[in-house]
């Protein structure tokens, strides 16, 4: 029967320190399991391979032999446990972070700025991504953490990936600063979006998820949107409806408050979008994914007093 890797690891571990007991003691296990391994190996190999005697322990010929690899194996084995412990002490400091850009500009700066004085060791990085990227990348390993967006129906995350509730955005009307209906209706007061029915309309791109919720807003609202230009960008939106060829809808969190343009909230629970922090479920091995995700949520919460507020 061919020798056990922890079996010849022993032999090697005798040979340096000359005793059963003192090879015990750098295994972590009692002299009483020593000998038993020693006797199976002995029994496993058909020879002697140690001499016991008054001054500790030496070894035989065969045994010589064995232990020459045992001190391979107890070479490597140190090697790994250090390698190992390396790795994880990366890890703990390690945070790898994605965000769409409304996210990056409003949500990660005060809690990078929380994380760092709690951890001015942590290795962060922050990458600007598309919503529709940011689970796919959490669960390659790619990102510890991803900030998305999702409108009308939650997210369905892959095997293994959470999505941790963050914020409910509404979308406002941005408008023209001397349009009419921004003249008839204070700050603050809310518009209908059948109101809105014969506007001309800058809207996100076809296909995007936006787009579409917006093409069902207006279709519950009983009008065909007249879509004069489209984008991929809120903030796009907003600087063409400050030149005053059209209106927009544009999530609350995206405001850029573009010179010539006002904002009205539209009456309660119309279209909006809701923000998550896309993590594995179990990212045991960076525990500062845990603490930047609680200090997204604060701030969040710190963005939604400031809407009520205001």
């Amino acid at each position: 029967m061919p020798l056990e890797p922890a079996q010849v690891r022993l032999l090697a571990l005798i040979e340096r320190h000359r005793s059963l007991s003192a090879a015990a003691a750098a295994l972590g296990v009692t002299p009483a399991a020593v000998t038993q391994q020693l006797a199976r190996a002995e029994r496993d190999c058909g020879a002697a391979l140690v001499r016991r005697g008054p001054r500790g322990a030496s070894l035989t010929a065969a045994g010589a032999v064995v232990a020459g690899h045992g001190a391979a194996i107890d070479r490597h084995t140190r090697q790994a446990a250090d390698d190992l412990a390396a790795l994880l002490g990366r890890l703990s400091l390690r945070l790898r972070i994605g965000a769409f850009q409304a996210a990056a500009l409003h949500l990660l700066p005060p809690a990078l700025t929380a994380l760092r004085h709690r951890h001015p060791d942590a290795d962060l990085s922050v990458v600007d991504i598309t919503s529709e990227r940011g689970m796919p990348l959490v669960a390659a390993g790619d990102l510890d953490l991803a900030v998305i967006a999702a409108w009308d129906e939650p997210p369905v995350p892959p095997e293994h990936v959470r999505a941790h509730p963050l914020l409910t955005d509404p979308m406002v009307v941005v408008l023209p600063d001397d349009h009419p209906l921004a003249l008839a209706h204070p700050p603050g007061e809310a518009l209908r979006l059948d109101q809105l029915g014969d506007e001309a309309w800058v809207t996100i791109l076809a296909g995007h998820a936006a787009r579409a919720q917006f093409d069902r807003a207006a279709a519950t609202a009983g009008f065909i949107p007249k879509v004069r230009f489209q984008t991929a960008s809120y903030d796009v939106a907003q600087a063409l409806v400050g030149t005053g060829i059209g209106v927009a809808l544009v999530s609350r969190l995206a405001l850029t408050h573009t010179p010539g343009t006002t904002h009205r909230p539209l009456v309660p629970h119309g279209p909006h979008r809701r923000l998550y922090a896309a993590t594995l479920a179990d990212p045991g091995l960076t525990p500062l994914v845990g603490a930047f995700r609680r200090l997204l949520r604060d701030v969040a919460e710190d963005v939604r007093a400031g809407w009520a507020e205001g």
